[in-house]
């Protein structure tokens, strides 16, 4: 049975490219976010300092999927 995603927000810092981001976790932690494909018509809204909805598994905590901004 696969377990919830765990759901927090972030901040993102620098973009690598149009499907990945460097975004900053409330505890100061490091990720790469890849946005999720309903968010294709926001996409140029993910910038620097956009505060962005993130989901993880509990299984990796080096990259998470970006899940709407804030």
């Amino acid at each position: 049975m696969p377990s919830e995603p765990i759901i927090t927000t972030g901040e993102v810092l620098r973009i690598f490219s149009e499907r990945a981001f460097e975004v900053s976790l409330p505890n100061g932690k490091k990720v790469i976010g890849h946005p999720a494909k309903a968010l294709a018509a926001v996409r140029d809204r993910i910038i620097p300092g956009a505060k962005v909805t993130l989901e993880m598994t509990p299984f990796d905590f080096e990259k998470a999927r970006i899940a709407g901004i804030v």
